[in-house]
């Protein structure tokens, strides 16, 4: 992380603000849920995929300030502290431990990850732990059992399994198009590698 270039600070930028825009076609509430469904976990995901643990999770802390100090960033034009405190507050915390654990699942496929690894880090990152922190904190906001709020999130699931297989497909074809895509962790090892 003492290595930061102004290369690793624009990727950082550029991927809070996909996060933002993710959220301009806006929020969903199903079934009572009074935490919506949005495409930003895609972006969170992707950025894990493509940036690797630090930067992703720097991405996602980024957007989070901003949303903090009130920008309407989140789906639905949402922003400022009050929304820290909402049902939502433990799956928007859950993004940053997230991205930052599928990047270093990533991460550990070295300069080639597979598909399989990608996606398997989208689903370990971007569902189970943002789950991980979201469903307790819905639970202890909201007052139902940790049960029934589990039983509530089980509607994201199919949603976030697309969100997977699409941010694992973009982040196989990027590494593949822009190998300085690949975390700077990798691009040393290639570079001992050929030397």
């Amino acid at each position: 992380m003492n290595r930061t270039t102004m290369g690793d600070l624009a990727r950082v930028a550029v991927f809070a603000a996909v996060i933002a825009v993710l959220g301009l076609p806006g929020a969903l509430n199903v079934f009572g849920n009074s935490v919506p469904i949005t495409l930003q976990t895609f972006g969170v995901m992707l950025a894990g995929a493509i940036l690797g643990t630090w930067r992703s999770a720097l991405a996602v802390a980024v957007l989070l300030i901003l949303v903090a100090a009130g920008l309407p960033l989140l789906a639905g034009g949402r922003g400022g502290l009050a929304v820290f405190a909402g049902p939502s507050a433990g799956f928007l915390i859950g993004w940053i431990p997230g991205a930052a654990v599928t990047g270093w699942i990533v991460e550990r496929g070295g300069t080639h990850p597979g598909i399989i690894r990608l996606l398997t880090a989208c689903l370990v990152g971007g569902v189970l732990v943002i789950y991980a922190f979201g469903i307790p904190v819905q639970a202890a906001i909201t007052g139902m059992s940790l049960s029934k709020a589990a039983l509530l999130s089980m509607v994201f699931l199919p949603g976030d399994a697309i969100k997977a297989v699409l941010a694992s497909l973009i982040a196989r074809g990027t590494q593949r198009a822009y190998p300085d895509a690949i975390p700077a962790v990798h691009q040393e090892r290639v570079r001992a590698e050929t030397h």
